[in-house]
């Protein structure tokens, strides 16, 4: 018996690429998110999202207040993850994958990629200037080489082209 040609077996490597994204509130965000789009189409990929909250937690006596912060905090990283989420959507035809998670970024997103083999390529986009962002500079620094997965740095826009 023939296997059908879209069954995984008959797939492509590239057809099971995973190209992951961290969200966060910058301004060259929407230059990551377009270039793992346009991967993804290309290669019949999907598009994973990572966004990772942190809450300040001088307030840590009051557990009920600390607890509902993590509460409000967890949501609004649900609502940002969403609405990047319907965007790639309608790019690719495809549910991306999400992540949410408290704790330092760059931690969380070694974890992440560690309990997820199925991560292939981390996009990520540099902020112009002279400081291309903590995360691109943890992983094309220190930290280059030790995440585990390729890393492609994309640019982002020029602040005048922002405006």
């Amino acid at each position: 018996m023939d296997t059908p040609p879209n069954t995984l077996a008959a797939r492509k490597p590239e057809d099971h690429r995973l190209f992951l994204v961290v969200v966060d509130d910058s301004p060259e965000l929407p230059a990551a998110i377009d270039y793992a789009c346009e991967r993804a189409r290309q290669t019949g990929g999907r598009v994973a999202l990572l966004y990772v909250y942190q809450v300040d937690h001088d307030f840590h006596h009051f557990k009920f207040v600390s607890e509902l912060a993590d509460q409000e905090a967890h949501k609004e990283a649900e609502d940002v993850v969403r609405l990047h989420a319907l965007r790639i959507v309608q790019e690719t035809g495809r549910t991306p994958d999400t992540y949410v998670r408290h704790g330092a970024r760059r931690t969380e997103l070694f974890k992440l990629v560690k309990e997820h083999p199925e991560l292939s390529i981390l996009i990520l986009s540099a902020a112009p200037g002279k400081k291309p962002g903590p995360l691109v500079e943890a992983v094309t620094g220190k930290y280059a080489g030790k995440i585990g997965i390729p890393v492609t740095v994309v640019p982002g826009l020029p602040r005048a082209a922002t405006a």
